[in-house]
């Protein structure tokens, strides 16, 4: 990276940093309602550096492209908002951030719901702060990149993503109560192989579906009179008359439930139980969140025949990937896979 940053801009970079993508095992829809999630880190990682320069401008090595951003400013719409923002928050917090221009390489897959875009706010804001000579803890830089996301961006996620790569350990998931923040580390048996597959349709939020579904899950609590769907039980959903808003809080609870026992089963090393609590998922996703496609849905279902454990859509949904707990013989397993999903590919595996 060091070599290129000076070829692109003339100077020697400063500081590095780098953060990786996510994949959610499990609670989905969840993080917003202060609830469970189970993410753990992909191998898949972005990287930035960064140097003081007379005017802040960025270059993507994947787009070759250089652009000029400015944090003081508003949102531009594309990819330098994920560096643009995190800044803004950092100068907000009162750190001294010097105009800067920043390279990025990353291997993360942009729209396929296994966290670009917080893989590159987490990497910058550690590059931003290695070149200030601070230093935040995992949790806090989180909190800032969600904080970019949601005021810069514009994107009302929850905290799901920026933990997992912020947090988040190799080989080990990531137990998150999203009300707290606070995380446990689950060590992932060798048995548990996971393979992460792109349906080959880029998710797409359209129509404000996302917040459609927010909508929905702070209705349910509010006629619920609690404070999120986190403190509702499985009794309580009977008060709901709206059917529409009856399905969406009932995914919420019950995906809740799943999580913890999911946990339960990782340690057992329970591969049956812990898989069988994905597809239960995916089921749920599907048919009373109604965030699947039908690209999913089959990618999901021949998985499942092809011999996996588990298997259900991570993410927003709207397209993107599946994650699936594998088998034995997985070349093979893949192989029967892609013989029915011709423009699906693997991720991670």
């Amino acid at each position: 990276m060091r070599e290129i940053f000076s070829g692109i801009f003339g100077r020697d970079a400063v500081a590095e940093a780098s953060a990786p993508g996510r994949v959610n095992l499990i609670g989905d829809h969840t993080d917003y309602a202060e609830g469970f999630c189970l993410p753990m880190p992909l191998a898949l990682e972005t990287r930035v550096a960064m140097a003081p320069a007379p005017a802040f401008r960025a270059h993507s090595l994947d787009l070759d492209e250089t652009a000029p951003f400015d944090p003081a400013a508003t949102a531009r719409g594309d990819w330098t908002d994920y560096i643009a923002g995190p800044l803004a928050e950092l100068l907000q917090a009162g750190f001294a951030i010097p105009p800067v221009e920043v390279l990025v390489s990353s291997d993360v897959p942009q729209g396929a719901g296994v966290s670009s875009s917080a893989a590159l706010e987490v990497a910058t804001l550690r590059a931003a702060l290695m070149l200030t000579g601070a230093h935040l803890p995992d949790v806090e830089v989180a909190r800032l990149a969600q904080s970019a996301e949601n005021a810069y961006c514009g994107v009302q996620c929850g905290i799901l993503d920026q933990m997992a790569s912020a947090v988040g350990r190799p080989g080990q998931a990531l137990l998150l109560d999203c009300r707290s923040n606070d995380t446990r580390l689950v060590p992932v048996p060798p048995e548990f192989h996971f393979a992460v597959i792109h349906c080959g349709e880029a998710r797409r939020l359209v129509d404000g579906a996302y917040n459609e579904r927010r909508r929905s899950v702070e209705e349910a609590a509010r006629l619920l009179g609690i404070a999120s769907l986190r403190d509702a039980v499985p009794a309580d959903l009977a008060a709901l008359s709206d059917p529409l808003i009856l399905k969406r809080a009932r995914h919420v609870v019950g995906e809740n439930a799943r999580v913890t026992a999911a946990v339960a089963a990782l340690e057992m090393r329970d591969l049956r139980g812990f898989g069988s609590l994905m597809t239960e998922s995916h089921r749920s996703l599907a048919e009373d969140f109604e965030v699947s496609t039908p690209a999913l849905d089959r990618l999901v279902r021949d998985a499942l025949d092809a011999g996996a454990f588990g298997a259900r859509l991570t993410g927003a949904g709207f397209g993107g990937c599946i994650v699936a707990l594998l088998p034995a013989g997985r070349e093979v397993w893949w192989k029967r896979v892609a013989a029915g999903n011709p423009a699906a590919w693997l991720v991670q595996a």
